[in-house]
């Protein structure tokens, strides 16, 4: 992990822009999922039951306990965090000196107060990903900017602490989980679209929101669909171990394997934040050499190198040809592939049984634990090799005082994160130290470690289901309520989303998995509905005007259960076709006994009117008039505007002030003046001594301040 100085200034830059676009997207659809009109209410989920106000703090963690010393309600307060939050990670993202520990500790704790009360409009995986890795920004982030150390004669940074790579090392542990996890569930899953290798033939169609990209995607060839599925396969399984090698080639392959199959991803589905999350955490396979790019950096002179370094580089390229080889055998051994030359196509087939894969799985698990740990004693051990090396007792002091702490909050996190580790395997979890199991037991609550498994099961394999809402002021004739994102009219083009997550319209897709009852949630969106509350319309359309019941509320409401398929080439002006399957909502209105016993089995009736709070606050008003403000912008275009804003802003950066404190960790501060480097300087010491020839690369050191 040395040399991770700017890997982690952009593993820090992105996790900012992930809450950035979580934050914004979860203000916009605030008032229709958790206010007093809507779906669910957040002030259900806090109630006071007498307990004190820490022990009350530590059991339901959320700063949203405190809403009402200022005057909010539980909602108004998600709105103020919401706000908050995208503007303190708007400032982590532009100024390199809000990357901080305080600022990430910021916004971990926001995005945590908001999942206390998101109920099952919060439950995604992504969710617990973006807290798990926030929490990581909070020890990878320093203390000190970095443009505020001072060089020691050689050009090093003088100000770099030993611990600083550590919890580094985490963000890559957690990649590995994330991936290595999501490749096994789809197996032990038994799912027999991912067994039989024809999962992505029904997933492009059958997925919550696909984009245009992925009706082309949808009609490539059965072949190609199977070998892509082969491919995942050894993306997310094979490829994983990879990210602990010690011959960097590999690392940097196993990081490029991973970014093709988040860009794929991102083309062909609308998966909000997530991709850009896993992207984000990819970075922790990069190093400064290659994220660099000094020019005329691989042009220097090459140098005589002893035989032991050239018998080293024979042998790591050896081993490095071996892995690939490895892989290579494996994927076509395992997975029967065959080239057809006269058909041009490659065939492939599962060649193991589920049998043979669980002992495999339970022979590996525990293996890949114990690689976890030998990589990270191997970092523990670098890092204490470079305490060794720094001069000045004070400093020497104070830099074991944070290599143990920070060592031991590392080495806690790893042990946490063992046990949703092990889930995979059964086994594996139940041989887990009980030391770990009772760790992870007392901060579960706070989500700082997750288990993971994207995709473990193909749905839709007979047809897309897709719940269909429909009004009517009569009972007879009815209106179908289209939503903005999810599938409806069959002539209307897939959307582009991302990375705006619609949490109603993906809820709207598992709901329709199954029957209304395993969706309480359900019920009362129709009460809304039939109420004609505007915050909950806006949730199906942005623009009320284009609701079908804007001017009056339905009479009656019902949803029926559809298939849906991905039109065929050639039929003109036709996206999906559609198959009716039955009833899933029966016909209710206000006051229906149905609707009422419903309501009353799920707990959603409404026991008091809430109570209101004065609305003549001045963060009230603030809060009300920003929303005013914000309101006629769909949640895409804002996401989308606020993207745009943060790329003008760089360009200015970039053209204005290129070495400014903005965008260069390493620049030099006001006040300093720079030397010139000598050629016996630069060619004395190794890779990492090198002196850029641009002032403003990455790589260019400050000077001492002169005196």
């Amino acid at each position: 992990m040395a040399g991770s100085r700017l890997p982690r200034q952009l593993f820090l830059q992105g996790v900012a822009a992930v809450f950035m676009f979580a934050f914004a997207s979860l203000y916009t659809q605030i008032p229709g999922l958790y206010g007093p009109e809507g779906i669910l209410p957040a002030r259900r989920t806090l109630r006071p039951q007498g307990k004190g106000r820490w022990q009350q703090l530590w059991e339901t963690p959320t700063l949203l306990w405190e809403a009402p010393r200022l005057g909010l309600d539980t909602a108004q307060g998600l709105e103020l965090l919401s706000l908050l939050g995208a503007l303190v990670a708007l400032g982590a993202l532009l100024l390199s000196p809000l990357r901080h520990p305080v600022i990430y500790l910021l916004l971990w704790a926001a995005y945590l107060s908001a999942c206390q009360v998101g109920q099952v409009f919060l439950y995604f995986q992504w969710d617990s990903l973006l807290l798990e890795t926030g929490f990581l920004a909070v020890l990878v982030a320093p203390l000190r900017p970095a443009s505020h150390r001072k060089e020691d004669p050689q050009g090093r940074q003088a100000g770099a602490l030993p611990h600083e790579d550590l919890p580094f090392w985490l963000v890559r542990w957690l990649l590995f989980r994330l991936m290595f996890a999501s490749g096994v569930v789809k197996l032990t899953s038994r799912c027999p679209a991912w067994w039989g290798l024809t999962a992505l033939t029904y997933h492009y169609e059958t997925q919550c929101l696909p984009t245009p990209a992925a009706w082309f995607a949808h009609h490539l060839p059965v072949w190609l669909h199977k070998l892509s599925v082969v491919a995942t396969f050894l993306i997310e399984i094979a490829v994983p171990p990879l990210f602990f090698a010690p011959i960097r080639r590999l690392r940097l392959a196993a990081f490029y394997s991973q970014v093709l199959l988040q860009v794929l991803i991102i083309i062909t589905g609308n998966y909000n934040f997530f991709n850009l999350m896993t992207l984000v955490l990819t970075t922790a396979l990069l190093d400064d050499q290659h994220l660099a790019a000094e020019p005329g950096h691989g042009s220097r002179k090459k140098t005589a190198t002893s035989w032991p370094k050239a018998l080293l580089a024979t042998l790591s390229l050896l081993l490095e040809l071996a892995v690939y080889g490895l892989l290579a055998y494996g994927t076509v051994h395992y997975f029967g592939l065959e080239v057809d030359w006269q058909q041009r196509t490659i065939h492939s087939r599962t060649t193991f049984t589920f049998h043979q894969f669980s002992q495999w799985l339970k022979t590996l698990t525990l293996p890949t634990v114990w690689l976890g740990v030998a990589s990270l004693v191997w970092e523990l051990l670098s890092a204490l090799w470079r305490w060794t090396q720094v001069r000045g007792w004070l400093r020497k002091l104070s830099a074991v005082v944070q290599l143990s702490l920070v060592g031991t909050a590392t080495v806690a996190l790893f042990l946490i994160s063992l046990v949703p580790y092990s889930y995979v395997e059964p086994g594996t979890h139940g041989r887990l130290w009980t030391g770990a199991h009772r760790l992870f037991g007392a901060v579960e609550h706070l989500q700082l470690a997750n288990s993971y498994g994207l995709f473990r099961r193909m749905t839709g394999l007979g047809g897309r289901p897709e719940v269909v809402l429909e009004g009517s002021y009569d009972g007879h004739h009815w209106t179908e309520i289209e939503f903005m994102y999810k599938p409806g009219n069959l002539s209307r083009p897939p959307p582009v989303v991302a990375p705006h997550q619609p949490r109603l319209d993906w809820q709207m897709w598992f709901a329709a998995l199954g029957p209304h009852t395993h969706s309480p949630w359900f019920t009362s969106l129709v009460l809304r509905l039939l109420q004609g509350k505007e915050p909950v319309i806006r949730l199906v359309q942005s623009q009320v005007a284009r609701y079908p019941f804007h001017k009056q509320p339905p009479t009656y409401v019902r949803a029926q259960r559809y298939k849906y398929w991905f039109s065929q080439p050639g039929e003109q002006g036709q996206w999906w076709r559609r198959q009716w399957v039955e009833e899933f909502f029966p016909s209710v209105s206000l006051g229906d006994p149905t609707l009422e016993t419903l309501l009353r089995q799920f707990g959603l009736q409404e026991k008091s009117p809430p109570r209101t709070r004065s609305a003549n606050s001045t963060l009230a008003q603030a809060l009300h008039w920003t929303r005013t403000q914000l309101s006629p912008l769909e949640a895409p275009a804002l996401l989308w505007g606020l993207l745009m804003a943060v790329g003008a802003v760089r360009v200015v950066q970039a053209l204005l002030a290129p070495c400014s404190l903005w965008s260069s960790p390493l620049a030099p501060v006001s006040g300093e003046k720079r030397r010139p480097a000598s050629q016996k300087d630069s060619g004395a010491g190794s890779e990492q001594a090198t002196t850029a020839p641009n002032p403003c690369s990455s790589s260019s050191r400050t000077t001492r301040r002169k005196k």
